[in-house]
């Protein structure tokens, strides 16, 4: 009989003490009860004391009735985050975009380096990360312009978009792309995205006509009526305004900066 009340005593013990206090599994907490210690909520936890003096950045192993521990290291809570970039459909705004993402239109377009409020289908804009470095519109046109001519020379290639061979849009988006601007990929599109000005200047596009009706070929303009260009006939290279082919083609200047 002694024995069943001595387990009895012993079960109960038990239970007091581990529901004697408030812990939580979740967030792996535990509010500290009278009676308990540091080093008895750190055997029940499968834990030593000195981790959770360190986890609770406790200088003694002195607790008081009420005080909450916490049970882990410290660690970050990982959540589920929205994609990082979004790409531009049919209908769709800035200001759409910027709104459903918790952003304003101007730190969406410094985030992506724009310079005016017009998107094509299919661009890809990113909505988290460092907006880029800003730097003077006449230092960009300058790396522009060097970067436009370190391909004079390469082949033209229908549809091709790499140093191994452009056509005329592509050269252009890969042109303007490796100074960080955003520009579309086909001629149209292109001429669609960006401001028209009255007379180009240095590092604006020039447009042309030839193929078929409206913009269907396109420069950058170098200043002193010298534009350079993918030539389907000389591949990538610099021509002048006041030719009598390109000058009876000319449709207008545009700019992106």
């Amino acid at each position: 009989m002694k024995k069943q009340l001595f387990a009895a005593a012993v079960t109960a013990g038990l239970l007091f003490t581990f529901f004697n206090g408030t812990a939580s599994a979740h967030e792996k907490t535990y509010k500290v009860s009278s009676g308990d210690t540091l080093y008895r909520i750190a055997l029940n936890n499968n834990l030593s004391a000195s981790q959770i003096m360190e986890w609770n950045k406790l200088s003694t192993s002195s607790i008081s009735v009420g005080q909450t521990l916490t049970l882990l290291a410290p660690h970050t809570h990982t959540t589920t985050t929205t994609s990082s970039t979004y790409t531009v459909k049919a209908g769709d705004t800035l200001w759409g975009i910027a709104t459903r993402n918790g952003m304003t239109v101007d730190q969406l377009k410094a985030l992506n380096n724009l310079t005016t409020n017009t998107l094509y289908v299919g661009q890809v804009l990113k909505l988290s990360g460092a907006a880029p470095t800003t730097t003077s519109t006449s230092t960009t046109i300058n790396a522009l312009i060097a970067e436009s001519k370190k391909y004079i020379g390469v082949p033209y290639v229908w549809a091709g978009s790499t140093p191994s061979g452009f056509d005329c849009s592509g050269y252009l988006n890969y042109v303007f792309g490796k100074v960080g601007v955003s520009i579309p990929r086909t001629v149209e599109t292109i001429w669609g995205a960006t401001k028209s000005v009255s007379a180009p200047r240095v590092g604006d596009l020039v447009f042309f006509t030839t193929y078929k009706a409206g913009p269907s070929h396109a420069g950058i303009y170098l200043g002193n009526n010298q534009f350079i260009h993918a030539s389907s006939s000389q591949g990538v290279t610099i021509s002048d305004l006041n030719n009598t082919y390109w000058k009876s083609r000319y449709l207008g200047a545009r700019t992106t900066f």
